[in-house]
């Protein structure tokens, strides 16, 4: 498949999922709780609706996992080579925090792989986008577009976490690394920050599932960085189990 065929529809979906989460990021919504103890809003929602339905008109054979409707049995899931992967709102604490740093994100898996990932900010109107073997780019707010490259890192490296999962593994870990300064972000946008070469490594030693990361993953590999597991090994998609190992995102030098 060519990936870049898809993708200015799929920027297209995304953007209009996040036109609505903006419209309701300026009103007084309300939060409620999933069984998890997770907020979610009407944005989460919205996004998702017009994400699955504009999906599934775009690609009628291709089959759709988002958070919100994480529902179809393994047993279904497992014969999936190609499948979307949709994260309505990742960062929804950053949401009803109002902190601005939260993200759509659509990423389309084929075998295991995140091969083309569409990440918005719409509190920024910010758009990154990037697809296997053509490379990742941002459009930023002005419609100024630029394309996205990892960088070889400075002797203090800039690691980015997350502003409210910093835990003692990863605090552990990043002493590790020697001389650092500690670059925060929310939600998808720590991957965004070392594929535009602002930060070095994201490292994260607490829970995720894979529609947290498919679609920057995806950037961040077109962008010619990588995430691999604590032992090596390429963070995958469609298992059983949606929950992700322990990762570390880099550029090639890690």
């Amino acid at each position: 498949m060519h990936y870049s065929s898809l993708l200015p529809d799929v920027i297209r979906i995304a953007e209009q999922a996040s036109e609505k989460v903006f419209s309701i990021y300026q009103t007084d919504f309300s939060v409620q709780f999933k069984d998890d103890e997770s907020p979610i809003t009407a944005a989460d929602i919205a996004s998702h609706d017009i994400i699955s339905r504009a999906l599934r008109n775009l690609t009628p054979d291709i089959p759709i996992l988002s958070e919100e409707s994480a529902s179809a049995p393994w047993g279904e899931r497992r014969h999936w080579h190609q499948f979307w992967l949709v994260d309505p709102i990742d960062g929804t604490k950053d949401f009803t925090n109002r902190t601005g740093e939260f993200t759509v994100n659509i990423a389309l898996i084929e075998g295991g792989e995140p091969v083309m990932g569409v990440v918005t900010v719409p509190a920024k109107h910010e758009v990154y986008y990037g697809t296997k073997r053509e490379g990742a780019w941002k459009r930023e707010r002005n419609g100024r577009t630029r394309r996205l490259h990892v960088v070889v890192p400075p002797e203090e490296k800039r690691v980015v976490a997350s502003k409210s999962h910093l835990n003692e593994e990863t605090r552990a870990f990043i002493d590790n690394l020697g001389p650092h300064q500690l670059v925060q972000a929310g939600s998808s946008l720590k991957f965004c920050r070392v594929a535009e070469g602002h930060a070095d490594i994201y490292p994260r030693l607490g829970p995720t599932c894979e529609w947290d990361t498919g679609a920057a993953h995806a950037i961040l590999n077109a962008a010619g960085g990588k995430v691999r597991t604590l032992d090596g090994d390429p963070v995958v998609y469609g298992k059983e189990n949606v929950k992700n190992p322990y990762f570390v995102a880099s550029g090639s030098w890690y």
